[in-house]
Parts: structure tokens; sequence; C-alpha cells
């Protein structure tokens, strides 16, 4: 284990199915969302709308999500360490989407219930997901 590098103990290569879900959950969390304020016409017609709504959210998981743990051998064990590693992550993760549009994508905003939509909403979006990852494997 002192041999192995940072990544490599975050990392587990049989968590692959979970990482799979967890982006495609939280693409379809963002899309829910994004479709609250545009119509399926205006994101056929421009899909940069989508891009940059979800974007800062994905980067901010790609970044966090290995960094924190949530593919790390426990993350794919059982659904009892594997939640608390989604939800841990999505909190950082959700923070660097939110500073990335704040200061990024300033005319997209950054209120208060949004940042809470993105906190609660994204963490039960992976919750979700994972429960039925192990409820169904």
């Amino acid at each position: 284990m002192a041999d192995q590098s940072f990544l490599e103990q975050r990392l587990d290569a049989s968590t692959w199915p979970i990482a799979v879900g967890d982006l495609v959950a939280l693409l379809l969390f963002l899309l829910v969302g994004t479709l609250e304020h545009w119509t399926v016409e205006q994101l056929s017609a421009d899909p940069t709308i989508y891009l940059l709504a979800a974007g800062p959210f994905i980067l901010g998981w790609v970044l966090c999500a290995p960094l924190v743990g949530a593919y790390s051998p426990g993350g794919g064990s059982a659904p009892n360490s594997s939640i608390p590693l989604a939800i841990r992550s999505w909190i950082p993760a959700a923070i660097v989407g939110l500073l990335i549009r704040q200061f990024a994508l300033p005319d997209r905003g950054v209120e208060v219930v949004f940042v809470i939509v993105m906190l609660v909403g994204g963490a039960f979006a992976l919750s979700v997901w994972r429960f039925l990852y192990f409820k169904l494997r």
C-alpha cells in the first residue's frame, strides 16, 4: 500500500460501472434542471446551453470524485460505504462547479436557492443511482 501513489489508492478499476452510472445520473439531473429554464427546442437548436449548464459540475465531479475516494476500493464494495463517498465527493464537486459558474460564466448566476438545489439534488441523484446499482447487481 505504501508503494501506491495517492491516486492509485483512490481509484479501483472495478468501480468503472459505478463511475459511468455516476456521470449518467449527474448528466440526467443537470438536464432536468436545464429543462426547467429552457425548452427542448432551444437545447436542440443550441446544445451549448446544456454544455455551459452541465460542464462546470461535471468538471468538478471529474476533479473531486477521485480525490475524495468515490472510486476507491471501498467505493464499490457496498451501498453503506459507496453512497456516503458519493455524497462527500459531490459537495466539493458542486462547489467547484458553482465557482466556475460564478467566475467563468457570471451571467448564469449563483443564487442561494440554486446552490441548495445543486448540493441536495446532485447528492440525491448520486445516492439513488448507487442504491439502485447495489440492489440490481
